[in-house]
């Protein structure tokens, strides 16, 4: 029985302005249009013999991530929610415990067939252009965990890449496509790397994995058992919400924070490397980006509203407005609405420390965007000054924003399009086009899309305070608790 966990937990900080924590770039149509990392992601899963997957997310993106299941037509998957990130041996351990009970669950007694629960784990940013040759891959890996390897997936380097770390390949395991794991490697610097690409026995580590899921238990017990312990009892005490597992926070909260290849991989006598050759990227940078992407005559990926001269083997990504670029290579340039990042590729690697610099600066850029998504719909702050706060809101057919009120700020809303079912305290009423409502501080309000169209409104909020935790809510139809959250 193969379980594919859907692991979707990352920030993905090296590709910010984009990539942002509360929309981070598995949620993101990267490499084609209409279609998420995530979204990517389960559809290669599409002709292997597979159980529902398990996505394992941070709470904060669950509705993302469910909106994101539902958008896709013949998928489906279980939810679970993690309320900290705490790293891919305890999702892992999560996982195997997940379809241990779900192998107990479907087991018919005395009848004779595999029940063994094989997890399969895919990280949800990696793109994949080859999906026979990925399934081909899995297959091959099977017999390998069936018989208690811990098998990875190593993808033959094509040039000396210090952002991966590597697998050095051992002796090949008889009858099987597979390869023992001499050594697993950190990420190493150019003069290594190019020394392994040489060399022919190095594998970048993909970070995908299968195994036996009372394997790794097995494992976890030797090499982990805290994270074990830890998620034993966060699932023990976990909650059905809605269509979600809500893992158990106080106990999740006493599990070490740490990745699957130091916590058990390196330490096992049990790895096994199956090589990968499908067109793997785990679109961890920008160039890596760029690879997966089309390059013009002059060695540039330009996307969006670009206008160039003299300017070769560079990206650029417009999204909201012209962006010209004269007389400049080998750079990046990413425009959101709200931040620009102008980077030469040498230092591409290097993004993650303007990240911690807004962190440390107390800046919001790189933890949202100025558009906001959520489960009703979306909102962009369009402006913003003293005292005052603009907002466009969209909310989808049938989206209804909690009841609420706000201690320090009033407001404003006027349709633009759409009828609104607007909630005042006792009183209930429908607002259309081109008419408007006021909010006091204070006052009890709601907002409803009863339309089969987007209702789209424009807010204007004044007041002393305008964070959006001036929030307190009363009711939610999507079993909201956290404030700031509308």
């Amino acid at each position: 029985m193969l379980f594919p966990v859907i692991l979707a937990g990352g920030h993905g900080s090296r590709l910010w302005p984009l990539s942002r924590q509360q929309h981070p770039k598995q949620f993101l149509p990267l490499l084609t249009p209409h279609l998420s990392m995530l979204q990517a992601t389960l559809t290669r899963l599409k002709g292997l013999e597979i159980q529902t997957p398990l996505l394992i997310c941070n709470e904060e993106h669950r509705f993302l991530a469910a909106e994101q299941v539902r958008q896709l037509p013949g998928s489906s998957a279980q939810i679970m929610l993690e309320p900290m990130g705490r790293n891919t041996a305890p999702a892992l351990a999560l996982a195997a415990l997940y379809a241990e009970q779900q192998t107990a669950c479907t087991s018919v007694p005395d009848k004779i067939e595999d029940t063994d629960a094989i997890i399969l784990a895919l990280p949800a940013d990696h793109a994949i252009t080859d999906v026979p040759a990925f399934q081909a891959a899995v297959i091959a890996a099977l017999p390998l965990a069936k018989a208690g390897k811990l098998v990875t997936f190593g993808i033959t380097p094509t040039h000396g890449e210090t952002g991966y770390g590597y697998l050095h390949r051992g002796a090949p395991i008889a009858n099987t496509t597979g390869f023992e794991v001499a050594e697993f490697v950190e990420k190493p610097d150019q003069d290594t790397a190019n020394h392994y690409v040489a060399d022919g026995h190095y594998y970048w580590n993909s970070g995908i994995f299968m195994f036996k899921a009372r394997r790794y238990l097995e494992e976890l017990v030797h090499f982990q058992p805290q994270v074990l312990a830890a998620c034993e009892a966060a699932l023990a005490k976990s909650e059905r919400d809605l269509d979600f597992i809500r893992l158990n926070s106080a106990a999740f909260a006493t599990c070490p924070n740490i990745s699957v290849d130091y916590g058990v991989m390196e330490h096992t006598t049990q790895a096994a490397m199956v090589p990968l050759a499908a067109g793997w990227s785990d679109v961890g940078s920008w160039s890596a980006l760029a690879q997966q992407l089309t390059p013009d005559t002059q060695g540039n990926t330009l996307r969006g509203d670009v206008l160039t001269e003299q300017v070769s083997n560079s990206l650029i990504v417009a999204e909201h407005r012209l962006v010209a670029a004269l007389g400049v290579q080998d750079v990046v340039i990413i425009e959101t609405k709200d931040a620009v990042l102008v980077a030469h590729k040498d230092h591409e690697q290097d993004v993650k420390q303007l990240v911690a610099k807004l962190e440390a600066e107390g800046r919001q850029e790189h933890i949202v965007h100025r558009e906001c998504h959520r489960p009703w719909g979306k909102f962009d702050a369009i402006d913003s000054g003293d005292r005052y706060q603009v907002k466009r809101i969209t909310v989808n057919p049938g989206g209804r924003l909690s009841l609420q009120m706000h201690h320090h700020r009033a407001e404003h809303w006027v349709v633009v399009s759409g009828t609104a079912r607007v909630t005042l305290g006792d009183q209930v009423r429908l607002v259309t086009e081109n008419q408007s409502v006021y909010i006091p501080v204070g006052q009890l309000h709601a907002l409803e899309n009863p339309g089969k169209l987007p209702l789209e409104l424009i807010e204007v909020q004044s007041g002393t305070y305008l964070g959006e935790d001036d929030i307190v809510r009363f009711e939610d139809h999507y079993g909201r608790t956290e404030r700031g959250k509308r």
